[in-house]
């Protein structure tokens, strides 16, 4: 297939150019290239889409497309996108969010879903409005697009190359000391994640077989306390292994959990989920439904899903290579992580005391 990916630099959109270029397809990445060039193998359109039509001109000109494969936040982007590239491709995909649906409270949803009202048009996208820029670009896919569109409805894309730093977090925490660890108590809590390489891979089966409408394409969910004893398992084996010891044995497997209630972690500014000093994969209230989406219609129509382990072990390889001690986007940093268990191991002595 002739494929054009509109990205290609970055994440899953490279991963998506990575994985088209090795099954043996022609490849076009349109793209600034700012941090970085497109896989070996892929051809490069080096592009600003802030600079609006003008753009896409040199996509235009290469012809027609098998399949073009859109990661836009901007919805002004995305419509000059459709605008000039939709009447060329025999099938169009655009990657969305599970963050369109306009209520996280219920699990189990599916695609039938309510969704956000789209943004208003020439109103700025910004992490604020995520969901609601996401909805608008559903919409102009739609409308522009029609019958040969896939909207594709992730949830949190994790595994290797991760640039949020958030479903490494954990294991990375694990692994950089023996703790104590500070946890979020909410052991029942899900978790629900998606490898990068198997939606690229979905991407690419859903454009080769001409897959289209509206699929959410996250993995199973995971109770938190399983995702994070296994965090703790990996860390002290991979610690294990490279002491000469004998395969999970190391101090990793005893670091001690101390684990504080939501209400006093969000009294001391702890940001939920994901950023600076926030514990990655805890939610706010009203979220429930958020890490619990039904993936059912996806699976039936060809996804596929690698165990969530291989996934967090990849995870914490990736970690180890790119370097424990580095700065991050989320998680709490050392300095704050230790502040908060003297505040939280006072409280508690005096609470004993007092009792």
């Amino acid at each position: 297939m002739r494929i054009l990916v509109l990205g290609g630099t970055a994440f899953l959109s490279a991963e998506i150019a990575r994985q088209a270029v090795a099954a043996g397809h022609d490849v076009m990445c349109l793209a600034r290239g700012t941090r970085s060039a497109p896989p070996d193998g892929a051809s490069w359109l080096q592009a600003d889409r802030s600079q609006g039509p003008a753009a896409y001109a040199g996509a235009v000109h290469a012809g027609e497309w098998d399949a073009v494969i859109d990661v836009a936040r901007d919805p002004g982007e995305a419509q000059d996108a459709l605008e000039a590239l939709a009447g060329l491709a025999r099938h169009w995909t655009f990657v969305s969010s599970c963050s369109v649906y306009a209520d996280p409270s219920v699990p189990g949803t599916a695609e039938d879903d309510a969704v956000l009202p789209p943004l208003p048009a020439g109103t700025p996208a910004t992490m604020e409005n995520y969901g609601a820029a996401k909805s608008a670009i559903e919409r102009l896919t739609m409308d522009l697009a029609g019958e040969k569109a896939h909207l594709c409805r992730p949830g949190l894309i994790g595994g290797p190359g991760d640039e949020s730093d958030r479903y490494g977090y954990w294991p990375a925490r694990f692994a950089r000391d023996p703790g104590p660890v500070l946890v979020p108590d909410i052991p029942a809590a899900s978790t629900q994640i998606i490898d990068v390489r198997d939606l690229a891979a979905w991407l690419l089966t859903a454009a080769e077989q001409g897959v289209t409408g509206t699929l959410n394409a996250v993995g199973e969910p995971v109770p938190f306390a399983a995702y994070l004893e296994e965090s703790r398992r990996l860390a002290g084996e991979a610690a294990g292994e490279a002491a000469g010891e004998p395969s999970g044995a190391s101090a990793g497997e005893t670091a001690r959990v101390v684990a504080a209630p939501s209400d006093w972690l969000a009294a001391r500014g702890v940001n939920y989920w994901a950023g600076p000093d926030s514990l990655p994969l805890w939610l706010p209230p009203g979220h429930e439904g958020f890490t619990t989406r039904s993936n059912a219609a996806a699976r039936a129509a060809g996804l596929q899903l690698r165990p969530w382990p291989r996934t967090l072990a990849d995870s914490l390889a990736d970690e180890r290579r790119r370097g424990l001690d580095r700065e991050r986007k989320a998680g709490l940093s050392p300095d704050t992580e230790h502040r908060l268990l003297r505040e939280f191991r006072a409280g508690a002595a005096s609470g004993a005391a007092s009792g």
